[in-house]
């Protein structure tokens, strides 16, 4: 059975009319996104490693949401699913909606911001997605990034943003 998404307006309003995930977007036509940034108390996050078969670079946890599903909802399954970890909805903050648009179609990411320890050895890997996981503070990234084992820079364009509000957050 096909995955069907929920297409969304250049606003990011539902239309009413479905997606099949794979098939191509029409113009004027979106879909709804996740990043998920799980940040311990030690101001480290939780990145994993994607599978071969999907580029084997470093990011965050994310996933399209099915059809029905919220930001939030989608959020917490693709933790689960991605990792084996149950987030807690209470420990989520939304940070922000940022739009990815390539020739007027494309997808609304809602970024979201969990703050939980969690062991990373509970940690399940779903193979098809990812082989591996770590916690790494900002200056992981940073290096990641520098030395091209992190995904495209239009993944997290707002990867600054996040940066100084997790630092916010630990100056309280």
């Amino acid at each position: 059975m096909p995955e069907l998404l929920d297409i969304l307006d250049k606003n990011g309003n539902k239309t009413g009319r479905l997606h099949e995930r794979g098939t191509p977007l029409q113009k004027g036509e979106f879909l709804l996104g996740t990043h998920v940034w799980t940040v311990n108390s030690k101001k480290e996050y939780l990145i994993t490693r994607r599978s071969k078969a999907k580029g084997h670079r470093w990011h965050a946890i994310g996933g399209m949401a099915v059809s029905g599903d919220d930001s939030l909802t989608t959020a917490l399954k693709e933790a689960e699913e991605e990792v084996g970890l149950k987030l807690d909805p209470e420990n989520a903050q939304f940070f922000k909606r940022e739009p990815w648009v390539i020739d007027g179609k494309g997808c609304f990411h809602d970024v979201w911001i969990f703050r939980q320890d969690i062991d990373i050895n509970d940690v399940v890997l779903q193979e098809e997605e990812a082989c591996d996981v770590m916690w790494a503070s900002e200056s992981k990234i940073r290096q990641l990034i520098a030395d091209g084992t992190w995904v495209p820079d239009d993944w997290y364009v707002y990867i600054e943003e996040l940066f100084t509000e997790i630092s916010a957050w630990c100056e309280i």
